[in-house]
C-alpha cells in the first residue's frame, strides 16, 4: 500500500527499520509486564463472571464438552470456595468484625475444611449461564490449564496461571496492531508505534480476568489484517481468501457478540467482489470469495445446528437471556426508550466508550473508576476520533485511496458495535436483571466491542496525528507518552487497594 506520510502529517518517518522493530519488541514486553503486574494484583473471582468462565474452562480441560443446561462442577466449586475473595462487589461492612473472609490457607485446618465445604456445595447449586458460549477460549485455557498442572503448580498457583495466558494474547495484540498500522502507515512512524504503544498500556481490566472476549480482539484483528490485503490487492489470492475465511471463523468460536464484526467482514469481501465484476474481472474473483465462503462457513454451520438442538437457538444466546431473565419488548415500545433522549444518549455513549478504556472492575460494591475518569476518556475518545474523520474523506486528505479504505472499515468496526448495543439495548426488557436493569437499561459494557480495539485504536492514533499535524513528530511523541503516563498513573491510583488484598498471587503460600 502506498502512501506518503499523509494523515495530516508532513514529516517522513525517521526510525530505522531496525530500531522500529526493537521499540515493538519492547512494547510487547512491556505490554507482557503491565498484564502480569495488575494480573497478579486482582484477587479472583472478579465480578465480570469471571467464576463462570473459570467452571467452562475446567469442564474444557477435562475433555467434557456441553452439551445443554449444566450446574457449576464439583471440582471448579472447589477452586471458586477457596479463592474467592468476597472483594468485588461485598463490602467489609457486610462481614463480622468489619472484615472480609480471610484466606483459607491462613486458617487452622480444623476451622477451615466446614468452611470451604459449605462454600462449595454453594456455588455447585449455580446455574453456568455462560454454558453455551463458542468454545474457542475455552479449548486454548483448558490446554493452558492442564500445562499448568504437568509442571507442577496447583491450588492458587495453578489458578492464576490460567489467568497469566492473557499476557500472551496481549503482548501478540500489540505485534499485530504494530503489523496493520505498518501496512496501513507504511510512512507515517508516529501511528504505527502510537497504536500499539496505547494498546500496551490500556487500562481495559478484561486484560487482567478470565473472560472470551480477549480472544475476540485475536480473532478479529487477525481477520481485519487479512480484510486489509484483500482491499490493497488488485485480486485476492486463494491462500488470502483462505486465510481470511479461517479467521472469520476463529472471530465466530471466540464470542457470539463478534457476530456485527463478522457482518462488517462479509461485507468487504463482497464490495471487493462486486467491484471485480464491475471491472470486468468477475471469473477471476469467485474462486478467491468461494474459498472464503468454504474456510468460514464450513465450521460455522455446524457448530449453530449443535446450537440449536442442545441451546435451543442458533447462537447459544437464550441459556443467558433466559437466566438474566431478558424479554423482547413489544416493537411500539422500542421508541421510548431513554437513549433517544440528549441525556440517554450520552449515558449510553459515555458508559461504552469509557468502559472500553477502563473495564468494567466495581471494588466493595463500588465502579472501580476515579471520579471525571468517565468524562476524561469520553471526550479523549470523541476528540481523536472526530480529528481522524476527514483522513476518511477524500475531499479532506490527500492520503492513497487504499488508506482511506482501510481507515473507513475501521470505523465501520467502531461504529457498527455502537448501533449494535444500541439496538439490543431498545429491544429488551430487563424486568429483575441488575444490569442491565430497567432503571440503567443499556448494554455498555466495552469489553464486548474488544474485538475492535486495534481499528479503535488505529483511528486514536491517526486522530492524534493530524491534531498535532504542525508542530512535527517529536511533539506526537511526546504528547503520546503524556498520555500513557497519565493512563497508567491514573490506572495504578485505582487498582492500588488490590495490590494489598490477602487472595492477589503476591500473598500466595
Amino acid at each position: 500500500m502506498q502512501n506518503g506520510e499523509n494523515t495530516g502529517s508532513g514529516s517522513p518517518a525517521a526510525i530505522p527499520p531496525l530500531c522500529e522493530r526493537k521499540i515493538v519488541l519492547l512494547l510487547c514486553v512491556l505490554a507482557a509486564i503491565h498484564v502480569f503486574v495488575f494480573s497478579a494484583a486482582f484477587p479472583f473471582f472478579n465480578n465480570v463472571d469471571e467464576a463462570i468462565h473459570f467452571d467452562v474452562i475446567l469442564k474444557y480441560s477435562q475433555g467434557h464438552f456441553p452439551h445443554g443446561r449444566e450446574r457449576i462442577s464439583a471440582d471448579s466449586a472447589r477452586y471458586l470456595a477457596l479463592m474467592n475473595s468476597h472483594a468485588y462487589l461485598w463490602r467489609p461492612a457486610n462481614f463480622p468484625a468489619g472484615r472480609l473472609p480471610p484466606p483459607a490457607w491462613t486458617q487452622p485446618a480444623g476451622k477451615a475444611q466446614p468452611d470451604l465445604a459449605l462454600r462449595s456445595a454453594n456455588w455447585q447449586t449455580q446455574e453456568n449461564y455462560e454454558i453455551s458460549q463458542p468454545p474457542l477460549y475455552y479449548t486454548l485455557a483448558g490446554i493452558w490449564w492442564n500445562v499448568g498442572r504437568v509442571i507442577g503448580l496447583h491450588d492458587g498457583r495453578l489458578v492464576y496461571w490460567l489467568r497469566f495466558l492473557n499476557i500472551i494474547i496481549v503482548a501478540t495484540l500489540v505485534y499485530l496492531a504494530h503489523h496493520a498500522a505498518k501496512m496501513i502507515f507504511p510512512e507515517n512512524s508516529f501511528v504505527r508505534l502510537g497504536a500499539p504503544a496505547l494498546l500496551a498500556f490500556m487500562p481495559q481490566t478484561a486484560f487482567y480476568s478470565l473472560n472470551d472476549d480477549i480472544a475476540s480482539a485475536l480473532g478479529f484483528t487477525v481477520t481485519f489484517i487479512c480484510l486489509i490485503k484483500w482491499l490493497s490487492s488488485e485480486k485476492a489470492s486463494g491462500l488470502l481468501a483462505a486465510a481470511t475465511g479461517m479467521a472469520f471463523a476463529a472471530t465466530y468460536f471466540a464470542k457470539v457478540t463478534n457476530l456485527p464484526l463478522l457482518v462488517i467482514a462479509v461485507g468487504v469481501v463482497l464490495v471487493k467482489t462486486a467491484h471485480s465484476f464491475q471491472c470486468g474481472k468477475g471469473n477471476a474473483s469467485l474462486p478467491a470469495l468461494i474459498a472464503f465462503l468454504f474456510c468460514a462457513e464450513l465450521p460455522i454451520i455446524p457448530s449453530m445446528i449443535w446450537c440449536k438442538l442442545h441451546f435451543g437457538d442458533l447462537t447459544g444466546t437464550i441459556i443467558k437471556t433466559s437466566f438474566l431473565g431478558l424479554t423482547i419488548k413489544p416493537f411500539g415500545q422500542w421508541w421510548h426508550h431513554p437513549i433517544f433522549t440528549p441525556q440517554g444518549f450520552w449515558s449510553y455513549l459515555s458508559d461504552q466508550l469509557s468502559s472500553f478504556w477502563q473495564g468494567e472492575f466495581w471494588w466493595h460494591d463500588q465502579p472501580m473508576a476515579l471520579p471525571g475518569s468517565v468524562i476524561i476518556y469520553t471526550l479523549f475518545s470523541l476528540a481523536l476520533l472526530a480529528a481522524a474523520i476527514p483522513a476518511l474523506l477524500p475531499r479532506f486528505s490527500p492520503a492513497p485511496t487504499p488508506q482511506r479504505h482501510s481507515l473507513q472499515l475501521c470505523a465501520c468496526c467502531v461504529a457498527i458495535g455502537l448501533i449494535f448495543y444500541a439496538l439490543l439495548s431498545i429491544i429488551y426488557d430487563y424486568h429483575n436483571c441488575p444490569s442491565p436493569s430497567r432503571a440503567h437499561p443499556y448494554f455498555v459494557a466495552g469489553r464486548l466491542r474488544i474485538g475492535a480495539l486495534v481499528p479503535f485504536l488505529l483511528l486514536v492514533a491517526c486522530g492524534l496525528d493530524r491534531l498535532l499535524n504542525r508542530l512535527g513528530n517529536s511533539a506526537k511523541f511526546l504528547a503520546l507518552t503524556t498520555i500513557i503516563a497519565v493512563m497508567l498513573v491514573s490506572e495504578i491510583a485505582t487498582d492500588w487497594p488490590a495490590f494489598s488484598n490477602e487472595y492477589n498471587w503476591f500473598h500466595l503460600p
